[in-house]
């Protein structure tokens, strides 16, 4: 809000005014992008003194800034112009810190000179910095109107980091791994296996293994190897060690993903359930407030109906096992209203229907949908659209493949999304880990897996167990 500024001769002695402010995750990235002070005392998750725990400490000059904020803004206000301020430093403010940033003004000087007292305090009274500015009052009166600055978006993926927390209440899953004969898949496998996310057992031929384990590095000491050379026999064996209980899940390795995938599906010794496959990307996208899910981006090229509704109760069951009680799915199509010219309108329109009928069990369906009036709220209402899904959809449902996958590398590669992934119907999640996916990519994958075996085996979301204490 706009104040009007006082001129020197308005300013009195002994006049105050403040500002108050909470220390923000965000308030210290922006500060270190916009200062270029690094030090990672002053960044949040880091440890900056050696000591194993992450400080998060205010820089002194962030406070400081504060002090500017109230001279600038308040008192003198709009016109002011600093000559020189001295601040001393009695304690730190860290994230989630509330402080009060004061100015009073002491000393009136000659050519529009004022001298201010300044001081800084917790909630609770703890001094945090004390000083005095000197400013040149404004030389006339101004009140500008109210105005906003633009928006920032920080690139931060916390959904993912919460997705990962909540795999720290649950045991590794036992994963077989289908040919991890390059860096990406063996690296990846042996990455989330000593984060905790999952118990491999390779499956491939162990030399190639052996000898991309030593040009990473890494000791496959405790690790299972199967041995088998060939890649389709070594999708079948991965499958195998599903149907003989040994493995609750299957991760991708550097093989073609229609090898493992036909060996999954057969009839005879596959992992079919009543289900058909589909795949589900769970994206973590900047500035909004919950993971977003989009299917079928993977697999499914143009799916009838019938594959529409496992692919939407697919999505449902991985959202709820995500700590979403009842998702909010939108079908999307190119426009909002029914049309039988564009058959994905009213398949939309059936899926709601059988949503509501209880043929799809466990989310709101709602559709169809166009991408804006999906997930913008503002573009619903302009739309007319009363709805308990539009404008706040937490799972988006394409039409088809080329919609899914191309909705999905947009939202990556410009809206800077993080983006993980699973195939689901089949009787064990499915991780298909691309060479394309860095490493925080594959753990969330891994932890996706985990958090849906979870869900199917207790019927409870540890993700919403942890969030509930």
């Amino acid at each position: 809000m706009s104040h009007p500024n006082f001129l020197y001769d308005e300013i009195e002695l002994g006049q105050e005014a403040s500002i108050e402010r909470v220390l923000t995750t965000n308030d210290l990235i922006v500060f270190a992008h916009a200062s270029g002070n690094l030090n990672p005392i002053h960044l949040p998750e880091l440890d900056g003194d050696g000591d194993g725990r992450p400080e998060a400490v205010a820089p002194s000059m962030w406070v400081g800034s504060l002090f500017s904020a109230v001279i600038g803004n308040i008192l003198p206000g709009i016109g002011s112009l600093y000559l020189g301020q001295n601040l001393r430093f009695h304690g730190r403010v860290t994230i989630g810190d509330a402080i009060t940033a004061r100015v009073r003004v002491r000393e009136k000087r000659r050519e529009r000179v004022i001298v201010l007292d300044c001081r800084c305090e917790l909630e609770n009274g703890t001094l945090i910095a004390d000083g005095e500015a000197q400013v040149i009052a404004p030389a006339r009166k101004v009140e500008l109107p109210d105005h906003q600055l633009p928006e920032l978006m920080i690139e931060r993926h916390q959904h993912f980091d919460r997705l990962l927390a909540a795999c720290d209440d649950v045991e590794p899953i036992t994963t077989a791994v289908a040919v991890p004969e390059d860096d990406a898949s063996l690296g990846g496998a042996l990455l989330a296996w000593h984060e905790g996310l999952i118990t491999p057992i390779l499956v491939g031929d162990r030399g190639r293994i052996e000898e991309v384990a030593r040009a990473l590095d890494a000791d496959l000491g405790g690790v299972e190897i199967v041995d088998v050379a060939d890649h389709v026999a070594a999708a079948a064996r991965t499958v195998a060690l599903v149907n003989d209980g040994r493995a609750a899940a299957i991760m991708k390795g550097h093989l073609h993903t229609g090898e493992l995938l036909a060996e999954v599906t057969k009839r005879d010794g596959g992992l079919r359930s009543s289900r058909r496959l589909s795949h589900v990307f769970v994206m973590d996208v900047p500035g909004l407030p919950h993971p977003l899910l989009v299917t079928d981006a993977g697999i499914n090229i143009a799916p009838d109906l019938e594959a529409k509704v496992d692919i939407v109760q697919n999505a449902i069951d991985l959202a709820r096992a995500l700590g979403m009680d009842t998702p909010r799915v939108g079908v999307l199509s190119a426009v909002e209203t029914v049309n039988t010219k564009i058959p994905s309108t009213v398949d939309a329109a059936v899926l709601s229907k059988m949503a509501d009928r209880g043929q799809i069990k466990g989310g709101v369906v709602d559709g169809p949908l166009a991408m804006d009036n999906a997930i913008d709220l503002q573009a619903a209402q302009t739309k007319g659209l009363v709805s308990l899904v539009a404008g706040k959809a937490q799972v988006l449902v394409a039409p088809n493949l080329e919609a899914g996958n191309m909705m999905a590398k947009e939202l990556t590669f410009i809206a800077h999304a993080a983006a993980a992934g699973l195939v689901l119907g089949a009787r064990v999640p499915i991780m298909l880990t691309s060479r394309a996916d860095d490493e925080k990519s594959r753990l969330v994958s891994c932890a996706l897996a985990q958090l849906y075996d979870a869900w199917k085996r207790s019927g409870r979301s540890v993700v919403r167990a942890r969030e509930e204490g």
